[in-house]
């Protein structure tokens, strides 16, 4: 590396969240001093690795991101992770998407530029590509598909643009369908392994949309967080973007049988009207690998044994369904009983 860790300050956004937190738990390893902020919006104090300064604190607080750098700072890197990830959703709380996704991102900038940061870390999405040639690679002009998507690349617009004008450094990462260990599987509407996990575990049939043929490439925790949380320590790779996560597509059938080895069950599934979506995504990782010298990502396999035992260990959760839906025409019927359904 050809920073030193031991001697830099970071400031990790949605440290409570999946993501957030392993990177955080990542950055620990490599000597540098972290503060985290999160909301508890989506993520879990559990989660929040020891040894990390935390801050509870929404990122769509443009006072409160100042008074992190005011009391806290200065900070040499940022990993900006602060997100709601619910691709699908999105369609139907927009206001949200761009508020927490688009604002919060933006007010994070502002501080960076603000203080001079050295390099900001943001964590996209291969949503940004829509339905475009596959694999996905980094040098296809984005189409995104939903307001997810749509705002991830306004940011990631917004970096280029700050770049240009105040010389901020940015890298960025385009992770896809990251699964493992920590994950919140009482979430209804994103990360189908962890929804499939709870199903199970709960005694309920597993739900898919459609006939389970639209494909993914589902990538483990351990495989993407430590390259993130690399990143600013690496300057060769500054103001780049990389797809990162695994390569082989699967089926969501095929994932499905691979979650019910894991827990020594038959398949027991129940098909859903399809939704308006991808059909299939998967990306190009040569980038990365070459940047960072990485070896072959976890096979699905592997890593959904590792997952399905940490969530045997933890056990169901109730499903929490969203408050706040902004538009409730063509919400997929199963989300709208799940709304009903909740007091």
């Amino acid at each position: 590396m050809d920073n030193k860790p031991g001697d830099t300050s970071v400031l990790v956004t949605g440290v409570a969240g999946f993501i957030g937190s392993h990177v955080a738990a990542h950055a620990l390893k490599l000597g540098a001093r972290v503060t985290g902020v999160d909301d508890l919006s989506g993520g879990f104090l559990s989660n929040v690795p020891e040894g990390t300064n935390f801050v509870q604190a929404s990122v769509m607080d443009h006072d409160a991101v100042s008074e992190i750098w005011r009391k806290h700072g200065p900070f040499d890197y940022v990993y900006h992770l602060a997100a709601y990830a619910a691709e699908g959703l999105s369609h139907f709380i927009r206001r949200f998407n761009y508020q927490n996704n688009v604002t919060g991102s933006v007010n994070i900038i502002n501080e960076c530029l603000r203080h001079e940061v050295k390099c900001l870390v943001f964590t996209s999405s291969i949503a940004v590509y829509g339905v475009n040639q596959l694999p996905m690679t980094e040098d296809l002009t984005p189409s995104p598909e939903d307001p997810y998507g749509i705002g991830k690349y306004a940011v990631e617009l917004d970096l280029a643009a700050a770049r240009r004008l105040f010389g901020l450094n940015y890298i960025i990462f385009r992770p896809h369908n990251v699964y493992g260990e920590g994950q919140n599987i009482g979430d209804p509407y994103r990360n189908v392994i962890g929804i499939f996990m709870n199903q199970v575990m709960r005694r309920q049939q597993m739900t898919i949309f459609g006939d389970g043929t639209q494909t993914r490439a589902f990538s483990y925790i351990d495989d993407v967080a430590p390259v993130i949380a690399r990143g600013p320590f690496e300057p060769a790779v500054y103001n780049q973007v990389f797809n990162i996560g695994a390569d082989k597509p699967y089926s969501v059938l095929e994932l499905a049988e691979t979650v019910c080895k894991c827990f020594g069950v038959e398949p027991n599934i129940k098909f859903l009207p399809a939704r308006k979506e991808v059909e299939h995504a998967f990306a190009d990782h040569s980038r990365v690998r070459k940047a960072f010298g990485l070896g072959e990502p976890t096979r699905l396999d592997v890593g959904v044994a590792r997952m399905a035992e940490w969530a045997k260990k933890t056990g169901p959760k109730s499903p929490t369904p969203f408050s706040a839906i902004e538009v409730d025409r063509e919400l997929p019927p199963s989300w709208r009983s799940l709304m009903m359904a909740t007091p």
